[in-house]
């Protein structure tokens, strides 16, 4: 067991040095940064969808954008696509589970507005058919996958890939990434480190 726990603290802490290193990570966060600051100064709203562990980490950066990160300020409207069960079980009933995002979107998203798109494998359905709502939309499109990015790769404006093929890793780097892009945007919009 010992064993076990030290090489996963090893694996975690390697993931997390690669993104101190990385030029490619620190321009991906500082752009994203930028773009929601921009996205939220011109009125428009960030999407957040993932599935599982990714969806409530989804759920859980909305949340640190429409709640507090550091300081109280006025919220920012950022919401996660898969919070409302019912619609998300009547559209999987009726249409299919590859729409459920797709849906709300297009009930929703608005030229302007920002499609945060989380899939370890770049590969997961739903999140492909919401990354195309997006794009006739005309809302830009931020991706956070694993290292090979699946299919993901190529339909993302921005697209983090982490530095890791193992699931529990590749979602420890998707946070860090996001607390830290969260972090930027309330300084930048309500002043702050």
């Amino acid at each position: 067991m010992r064993e076990a726990m030290l090489k996963a603290l090893q694996e975690a802490a390697q993931v997390k040095a690669a993104l101190v290193a990385s030029e490619e990570v620190h321009w991906f966060i500082e752009e994203v940064a930028v773009l929601l600051v921009r996205t939220f100064q011109q009125g428009g709203k960030v999407f957040f969808c993932g599935n599982g562990g990714s969806a409530a980490d989804a759920q859980h950066l909305a949340a640190e954008l429409t709640g507090r990160y550091y300081k109280d300020r006025p919220p920012l409207p950022a919401e996660a696509l898969h919070v409302n069960t019912s619609f998300l079980t009547a559209v999987a009933n009726d249409y299919s589970y590859e729409e459920v995002f797709a849906r709300l979107l297009r009930a929703w998203g608005r030229k302007g507005d920002v499609l945060w798109a989380m899939s370890t494998s770049g590969n997961s359905p739903n999140v492909l058919r919401a990354i195309q709502a997006a794009r006739q939309l005309g809302m830009v499109v931020v991706g956070l996958t694993g290292a090979h990015g699946g299919k993901m790769a190529g339909q993302c404006d921005y697209l983090f890939r982490a530095p890791s093929q193992d699931t529990p890793r590749i979602q420890e780097a998707h946070m860090v990434v996001g607390h830290t892009v969260c972090q930027l945007v309330e300084a930048a919009l309500f002043g702050g480190a």
